[in-house]
């Protein structure tokens, strides 16, 4: 993973001190509150529900065990013992007392972390592939680029300031594993038929009030124009984003509003960064550059390819199951990546204790070279773990909590915190994810049912997904009670869920009580009606909505005559 160079950690460390001052300031009223929000907010603080809450950025998702053993630290000495792993490569607290927070920033920054633009409307925090730098379908590892992109990125003096938050996402894969055209930029890396290397460019997905997918807006930028291409990107939606009205403000409205026109300001621009700015030229990348950037990203010592060796025949069945959900192959032979769940019963997905991230380190240490990720789906994985040792691996996994054979499943859900903890959420996402983890903790009946991306969001800012989810719920409010929407067939974008696309309604809202039965009618009616071997999301979109609505009106109680 990246390794800092001492003006890395100069820079995060003076960031760190300039939040103490702001924070001093503002807390002596010095500094108003109107004034101090944007500066916090850059650094990631906001104000929840019930107390401050503090994101912090994982670039990429690329985590050391270090840097995870002193999240477990904040947890237990700042907040109530525990942190939430986002869909974007982040880690949320929500307790800390905004008082304590410059003390806060001074420890991350201890171990090459920060909150720099994990909130405001700025660039934020890059996002990658978990498998990036080891998947067996990779045309590029992608890590090098995000690097890049985050150092042209953070404190971007122009783009602090933008009409709403803008977010990347990068794949180098094959397959993509990080909903990039659900982003604000999408970049796929690819090869031309020269074998130059350059970055597929998606522009305008998102989610929220507008789902819209990323459109293609240039088939092959070299990859040493990257940033200059970014920058006439991000400077024509600064230009002409609308700025008063913030549920229009995202790229998305701008891009589905001017179409090719857009495009075409896009490209006049880039050509005029080059042609007429000072220095613009300056912004292409040289090859000497990347070398140093590249350089950081090395295969840990004592990591080469290896023999595949025979797994005990005699092991018992949970690991045969485990092996088939929770580990992928690897770009080296003889070595696995594994992903360690997040999901269980009596938790929140996403959500970890102070002991199970000293846990989770300890596992890194002793099976991947002190080196995790953070996923899309909410998951750590190790990246580096060697097929002789996946036994132990799961041995130990099992012991420590992280053993759940369920990757993919239903209970592998994405859920935001919700209106528990949020104060923009309509309706509480984690109760519904509680009930519907213990309806379907049978394995027998997960494996049945099978591959399912259930994601759920308790407002429409979407930070659950749903929209992207094959089973989506959305929280709404209706006079002030919790209510549900319910969605079937979308994507994210990856290779099972085919095409990224939206879900599409499957009825009128469901009241508290009825949502987790309105799911389970639609995972019946899947099972009932599906051919053989047919998965949720290609019987979704056979079938279309009425099937599924039928079945979820169904079990309506409170909302029967609304139906």
């Amino acid at each position: 993973m990246y390794q800092y160079t001492d003006f890395d950690r100069q820079f995060v460390r003076a960031r760190a001190a300039q939040f103490r001052d702001q924070l001093e300031r503002n807390l002596r009223g010095e500094l108003g509150d109107d004034e101090f929000r944007p500066l916090r907010l850059q650094n990631g603080w906001y104000i929840q529900r019930h107390a401050p809450m503090l994101r912090v950025a994982v670039p990429y998702g690329e985590l050391a065990s270090r840097q995870l053993r002193q999240l477990a630290r904040i947890a237990r000495e700042y907040d109530r013992d525990y942190g939430h792993f986002t869909t974007r490569q982040n880690l949320q607290y929500n307790w800390i007392p905004l008082d304590k927070g410059a003390d806060v920033m001074d420890l991350l920054a201890e171990v090459d972390m920060h909150g720099i633009q994990t909130s405001g409307n700025c660039i934020r925090n890059i996002t990658s592939d978990a498998l990036a730098g080891i998947a067996q379908d990779e045309i590029v590892d992608p890590r090098p680029y995000c690097e890049l992109l985050r150092q042209w990125s953070t404190l971007h003096p122009e783009f602090a300031f933008l009409p709403r938050k803008f977010k990347i996402a990068v794949t180098g894969a094959v397959e993509d594993r990080a909903a990039t055209l659900w982003h604000d930029v999408g970049l796929h890396l690819v090869k031309n038929e020269a074998g130059e290397v350059g970055f597929k460019v998606f522009v305008g997905g998102g989610m929220g009030r507008t789902p819209i997918i990323g459109s293609l807006i240039n088939a092959f930028v070299p990859w040493q124009q990257i940033l200059v291409y970014l920058e006439a990107v991000v400077r024509v939606y600064n230009r002409y984003g609308r700025r008063d009205n913030m549920y229009k403000a995202r790229i998305k409205i701008l891009v589905k509003a001017e179409g090719q026109k857009f495009f075409d300001a896009v490209n006049a621009e880039f050509q005029a960064i080059l042609a007429r700015d000072t220095d613009g030229d300056a912004q292409i990348i040289p090859q000497a550059e990347f070398d140093r950037v590249a350089a950081n990203f090395v295969v840990p010592a004592g990591v080469a390819p290896a023999d595949e060796v025979a797994l005990p025949a005699d092991a018992p069945a949970g690991f045969d199951r485990w092996l088939q959900r929770n580990v992928v192959g690897h770009r080296v032979a003889g070595y696995r990546a594994v992903q360690l769940s997040l999901k269980r019963p009596g938790q929140a997905p996403g959500d970890a204790t102070g002991s199970q991230m000293d846990l989770a380190a300890d596992l890194a240490d002793r099976f991947s070279h002190g080196e995790l990720r953070v996923t899309h789906d909410q998951n750590l994985l190790l990246p580096w773990v060697r097929q002789s040792e996946l036994f132990a691996l799961w041995e130990a996994a099992k012991a420590a909590g992280f053993a759940s054979p369920n990757i993919g499943y239903l209970t592998d859900m994405i859920a935001c915190p919700g209106g528990d903890f949020c104060a923009l959420a309509n309706a509480r996402s984690i109760p519904l994810a509680t009930e519907l983890t213990e309806r379907y903790q049978d394995l027998d009946e997960l494996h049945d049912i099978g591959d399912i991306d259930l994601h759920i969001s308790g407002c429409i800012n979407s930070c659950g997904h749903h929209h992207s989810g094959h089973i989506g719920v959305l929280g709404v409010d209706k006079d002030g009670a919790e209510w549900y929407q319910l969605t079937v067939a979308g994507s994210d974008g990856s290779t099972l869920s085919g095409g990224a696309t939206p879900g599409k309604v499957i009825g009128p809202s469901f009241a508290a009580d009825e949502i987790a039965d309105a799911v389970e009618a639609v995972i019946t009616t899947y099972k009932r009606e599906r051919a053989p071997g047919e998965r949720f999301i290609d019987t979704a979109r056979r079938l279309g909505v009425p099937p599924f609505r039928a079945a979820a009106d169904a079990v309506r109680r409170s909302t029967a005559r609304a139906a």
